[in-house]
C-alpha cells in the first residue's frame, strides 16, 4: 500500500471561545506555554509541505478565526496550490468573515453540530448560544455560496439525537455530514463514562449503513469509526453493496478505516506532527525536521503502517487492511496504540479458531 500524505489538520491556535466536552485543545483566550506561531513561520511550513505533497489542508484549532492572520495563511496556501479548508465552531462567523473566506480561496468550511436543539448542543459545547452561532453560520454560508460540511460528535448524552442531527444537517444545506464517535482525548479523557458501549456503537454503524444506502442528497461518513468499513463489506457479502463509493472531492478518498499516519496527520501549534487529531504522540517536529523526512522516516508512522504487527484481535482480523481499528482509541483506552480497537465487538475468524 502506498502511503501518500493526502490531508493535514493544522492547529494554528489553541485559543478558543468554547469549552466542548470532547475537545483535545484548550478553552482559553490566551494559552500559556503554547503560543501561536508567527505568520512567517506558517508560510515556511506551507513552503516545506509543497516540496513533496499536495494535501488538503484544514486550518483548525482551537478556534482558527481568533488568529488575525488566518486568511493570510489561507491565501498563501491557496497560492501554493493546496485545497485550503477551515474548521470553525461558527460563533464568530459574520458576513464580513464570509467575504474573507471566499477571497482567501478557502474551498470548504466545517461546522460542528452536536444536537438538533439549542438545549442539547449548548450543553455539549458548554456554551449558551453555541447552537444559534452554528445555525447562523450555516445560513450565512448558504447566502454567500460557501460550501460547508457538518461534524457531529456523539456520546451517551446525545446519542438519541443522531437521526435528528442528520436531518437538520440536510435542512441547513450542508454538502456532507460526518458522524463522529468520540475518542477520549484532551478533555475527552474525562468522559470515559459517557462513551457509547461497543454493542450500541455497532448498532449505530449499522443504522448509518442503512441510511447511507438511501441517501442521495448529502455525502455521509462515520468518522473515527474504522470498523464501519468492515460492516460495509459484511453487508455487501450478505446483500450486495447498495452503497456507491462516493469519494468527497475534499476528502482523503477511498473506503478505508483508520488513516492515522497513513494518509493524514495533525500538525499542532508547537510544530509536533501527530498521526491524527486524537493521537497525542509526536512523530517529529517541523521546527527540527522537514515534514517529508518525518512522513517518510518516522518510526511511529512505520509502526502504524505495518498491519502485520498489530496486537490482539486486530492483528488476526481478516478486515485489518480496510479497517485497522482506531489507533488513537486503542492508545487512549489501553496504552497500546497497536492494540485491538476497544469498541469493536467483531471476533475475527482466526481468533475464533484458536
Amino acid at each position: 500500500m502506498e502511503f501518500e500524505l493526502k490531508w493535514i489538520a493544522w492547529e494554528i491556535t489553541r485559543r478558543c471561545n468554547l469549552r466542548c466536552v470532547h475537545c483535545r485543545s484548550s478553552s482559553e483566550m490566551e494559552v500559556k506555554g503554547h503560543p501561536d506561531f508567527s505568520t512567517d513561520e506558517g508560510y515556511r511550513l506551507l513552503d516545506d509541505i509543497a516540496t513533496f505533497a499536495s494535501p488538503v489542508i484544514v486550518l483548525s484549532g482551537g478556534e482558527p478565526l481568533l488568529r488575525a492572520d488566518v486568511f493570510d495563511l489561507a491565501r498563501y496556501g491557496t497560492s501554493k496550490g493546496f485545497r485550503m479548508c477551515l474548521a470553525t465552531n461558527g460563533t464568530l462567523v459574520t458576513p464580513e468573515i464570509c467575504g474573507k473566506i471566499k477571497d482567501a480561496g478557502i474551498k470548504m468550511v466545517s461546522l460542528s453540530l452536536d444536537g438538533s436543539t439549542a438545549e442539547v448542543h449548548d450543553n455539549f459545547r458548554n456554551q449558551e448560544g453555541a447552537f444559534e452561532g452554528t445555525v447562523n453560520a450555516a445560513r450565512l454560508f448558504k447566502e454567500h455560496g460557501i460550501e460547508f460540511l457538518i461534524n457531529s460528535s456523539f456520546t451517551k448524552r446525545n446519542r438519541d439525537e443522531i437521526p435528528k442531527v442528520y436531518k437538520l444537517a440536510k435542512e441547513l444545506g450542508a454538502t456532507a455530514w460526518y458522524m463522529f464517535m468520540i475518542v477520549p482525548t484532551g478533555r475527552g479523557e474525562e468522559i470515559m463514562e459517557e462513551l457509547i458501549p461497543p454493542d450500541d456503537y455497532e448498532s449505530i454503524l449499522e443504522w448509518h449503513y442503512e441510511m447511507e444506502c438511501g441517501e442521495e442528497d448529502i455525502l455521509v461518513r462515520p468518522t473515527c469509526a474504522p470498523h464501519y468499513y468492515r460492516i460495509r463489506l459484511q453487508k455487501a457479502k450478505e446483500q450486495g453493496d447498495r452503497v456507491e463509493h462516493r469519494t468527497l472531492k475534499f476528502s482523503t478518498g477511498g473506503a478505508k478505516g483508520c488513516l492515522a499516519g497513513q494518509l493524514i496527520v495533525l500538525i499542532d501549534v508547537d510544530g509536533n506532527v501527530l498521526p491524527c487529531s486524537y493521537f497525542p504522540m509526536s512523530a517529529g517536529n517541523v521546527r527540527e525536521q522537514s515534514l517529508k523526512e518525518i512522513w517518510e522516516n518516522s518510526p511511529l508512522f512505520k509502526e502504524l503502517r505495518d498491519f502485520k504487527e498489530y496486537h490482539g484481535k486486530c492483528g488476526k482480523c481478516e478486515y485489518v487492511n480496510v479497517c485497522g481499528g482506531c489507533r488513537a482509541r486503542a492508545y487512549a483506552m489501553t496504552g497500546d496504540y497497536l492494540g485491538p480497537e476497544p469498541f469493536c465487538s467483531y471476533m475475527p475468524r482466526r481468533a475464533q479458531s484458536q
